[in-house]
């Protein structure tokens, strides 16, 4: 619930004040008149009879009006009566002067109708309905005085409402820029709240997004090639067994298992968010140096002669979290691309730190490709994310990305990533 600004309180008041005043000058009004004390003097029955009916039914006709208005300012979805606020004026009027007849006591309800009639009417509707309504009680109020003492137009008569209905006028009119005021407050601080629930939900759906490419890369270059890799471990050691070889069987069944316990280890790991177990345990130049041993063990298991190895050009630098978890995912990729796809002999992962950036280049001497024939899309099956994941990586470290191969002639795969404003220099 919202506190309500100056300007609504403001109106608030008035409105209320406006409400009182009516049933107050009413209420003496019919006072003065059972009391006999008024300006017309002691009323006959008739008279009298006729007040108190066309006053009773004034004031249920007013509060009718009223209680709708209410009621729709509330809630929105209740009946409106906007549309029959005219006839609902012309009503009161209509009845306002019927009193106006019956006793002068009525004419000072007249002031309250004036805020009315500028509430409710077009400016040039209300302005001249205004001064019908002044000139009729000044009417009324000469009418009533007859066969008095102070018969006759006196100059209290004229100034009394001409003076009430400038002033009704001038504050009607100060009510009505309040009024216009509080509806653009309220407009702005609709439009407000909309645009903070849409920004809102913007952010909430781009976390999402943003969590779930984390997640699918990260499962990609680690999950997927770890299950990769058991999955062909297992062919391979099913076949061993079946040649009667239980030593090689035993040894890729070893392998299985570390890749296994690996994977978990980075299951549990990009669940909280944190640096691959691989790097917790050693800097990224050992991991790397680890990563082609195992890359090696694993081709030998399968049958496939790949000799792989590990190059340091420069000075290691110590780099964040981020910077090693990119260039190890990039080089788990390119190595999962080369047994899986180059049938190369050799392959070499360079780490080089040069001055102000770190570049990764994996070679091999396997069948190549065409690089333009390399599209950054995922495919229905669900592959095809290795090169996309890896592009959003050096993205968001501002690095590159570069691939050169030809059919026949191997492939390098060249990354490039600037290191962070104010690391020391190789």
């Amino acid at each position: 619930m919202q506190s309500p600004t100056g300007a609504v309180t403001i109106l608030r008041v008035l409105r209320v004040s406006l409400h009182v005043g009516f049933a107050v000058l009413l209420l003496v009004a019919v006072i003065r008149l059972l009391t006999g004390v008024g300006t017309s003097g002691s009323p006959s029955s008739t008279a009298l009879a006729a007040g108190l009916g066309l006053s009773a039914l004034l004031a249920m006709v007013y509060l009718a009006g009223t209680i709708l208005e209410k009621r729709h300012a509330s809630d929105p979805s209740r009946f409106n009566p906007t549309r029959y606020a005219a006839w609902w004026l012309g009503a009161v009027m209509f009845l306002w002067l019927l009193l106006l007849l019956v006793s002068g006591d009525f004419a000072w309800v007249a002031f309250p109708l004036f805020f009315l009639q500028l509430h409710l009417l077009p400016r040039r509707l209300a302005l001249p309905l205004i001064a019908l309504s002044t000139v009729l009680l000044i009417g009324a109020l000469w009418f009533h005085s007859r066969g008095t003492s102070d018969g006759g137009l006196q100059l209290a008569m004229v100034l009394g409402p001409v003076f009430g209905a400038g002033f009704a006028v001038v504050t009607g009119l100060a009510y009505q820029a309040l009024f216009l005021e509080a509806e653009n407050q309220r407009v702005v601080a609709e439009d407000l709240r909309r645009t903070r629930a849409e920004l809102a939900k913007t952010q909430h759906d781009a976390g999402i997004t943003a969590e779930r490419e984390r997640l699918a890369r990260e499962i990609h270059d680690t999950l997927a090639q770890g299950f990769s890799s058991i999955v062909l471990m297992g062919r391979s050691a099913e076949k061993a067994l079946d040649d009667g070889d239980t030593g090689a069987a035993r040894e890729r069944l070893r392998i299985v298992q570390e890749t296994a316990s690996a994977n978990l280890a980075e299951a549990r790991s990009f669940v909280r968010g944190l640096r691959s177990p691989d790097l917790e345990q050693a800097g990224l130049v050992d991991t790397l140096r680890r990563l082609c041993e195992k890359t090696e063990t694993e081709a030998a298991a399968r049958g496939t002669a790949l000799r792989c190895r590990f190059e340091l050009v420069g000075s290691p630098v110590e780099l964040p979290n981020t910077y090693q978890t990119t260039l190890l995912r990039a080089a788990q990729a390119s190595l999962a691309n080369v047994w899986a796809h180059a049938k190369a002999r050799a392959a070499v992962v360079t780490l080089s730190f040069l001055g102000s950036e770190v570049t990764l280049d994996v070679f091999d001497d396997g069948i190549g490709f065409e690089p333009s024939t390399a599209v950054a899309t995922v495919r229905g099956d669900g592959t095809g994310v290795g090169l996309l994941s890896l592009r959003e990586r050096l993205a968001a470290l501002d690095g590159s990305l570069e691939i050169e191969s030809a059919p026949g002639e191997g492939t390098v795969v060249a990354i490039r990533v600037p290191l962070p404003v104010g690391e020391d220099e190789a």
